[in-house]
């Protein structure tokens, strides 16, 4: 089978004749039916800072997946053949799929385990699936286990692209009033689609608000030092967002207004179900770009370009 492997900072994804996946103990086969691409491909592509993540070379990405499970291995038995899943990226160990050791979903068929499988209602269709495990989860994870999005907060969401758009919506069903941050003038025509209370093309045109929580899901050195200086007193920022490694802060607001700096990664396999289950409701249906297989590595060109509104899920040929 061809996958899409990385090999190596500022080159491109190359598609590569790779083996077929089988079950060892405590895993499953996954045949992919729907793969999210990822401001983060773009990152792990042009930034050497993400090469530390990578002991081995070449590594098939795609860490945004849902499929159906085709094998089941030795210790799996709550598991069946022909289950629709999601798959949380992140290992137990702190390893993710489409790193480390960890094939990802940029090819046909992947290997799963316990630590990643999440079951996908058969309301949820296979690309919402699929940006849930990486965009929904993340967006959800960090603005209400990290942050504490509760009802009545007042809330700023920095980036509404597809992690953004999901955890800005996330908290609007939750209660909160929410301001969004965005660049994309496109993007921030969906204010009111989102739920947002206003919205403009930087937080700290909310500095009046009295935010109490800001997440980042954009990270682009200059968005964190805005956050900070547009936080309320006892406010909470969350970094999400690595569009940028590194961030110069005004260090006054911070000790002045008593900030909590806060860093969120991923989330939990609970994050995703609950997820699953605001969108079978229908609650949560964020924008999507639908594409092929083929067609990842422009996809990646676009994302790195800007001005893309929506998540791009490449759907396999048998989906």
């Amino acid at each position: 089978m061809k996958a899409w492997q990385f090999t190596g900072t500022d080159k491109p994804l190359e598609l590569n004749e790779v083996p077929e996946p089988s079950a060892g103990p405590g895993q499953v086969v996954i045949e992919v039916k729907a793969a999210g691409v990822c401001h983060s491909d773009v990152s792990t592509l042009d930034d050497p800072g993400w090469m530390a993540l990578f002991p081995t070379l070449p590594r098939t990405m795609g860490h945004e997946n849902a499929g159906i499970i085709t094998e089941v291995g030795e210790g799996m038995d709550q598991w069946k053949v022909g289950d629709r899943v999601g798959l949380a990226p992140v290992m137990s160990d702190g390893d993710a799929l489409g790193y480390g050791k960890w094939d990802g979903g940029f090819g046909p068929r992947m290997v799963a385990t316990a630590d990643n499988l999440v079951k996908l209602p058969d309301e949820v269709p296979f690309d919402l699936g699929a940006m849930a495990t990486d965009a929904g989860l993340t967006a959800y994870h960090a603005i209400m286990a990290v942050g504490g999005a509760k009802a009545g907060m007042k809330v700023g969401v920095i980036g509404l692209g597809g992690l953004g758009y999901i955890g800005a919506r996330v908290a609007a069903l939750s209660g909160a009033e929410v301001y969004g941050a965005e660049v994309n003038p496109e993007t921030r025509k969906l204010k009111d689609e989102i739920g947002l209370k206003d919205v403009a093309d930087s937080i700290d045109a909310f500095k009046d608000k009295g935010l109490e929580l800001i997440v980042d899901y954009a990270g682009f050195g200059t968005t964190t030092a805005a956050a900070v200086e547009t936080l309320a007193e006892f406010g909470t920022f969350v970094q999400v967002g690595m569009g940028r490694l590194e961030a110069t802060i005004n260090t006054y607001p911070l000790i002045i207004n008593q900030l909590t700096l806060k860093g969120s990664k991923s989330g939990t396999k609970e994050d995703l179900e609950n997820l699953y289950a605001l969108m079978r409701s229908g609650e949560l249906n964020p924008p999507m770009n639908l594409i092929t297989h083929a067609d990842i590595p422009d996809a990646i060109d676009k994302l790195r370009a800007g001005g893309v509104v929506g998540r791009f899920i490449a759907m396999y040929d048998n989906a």
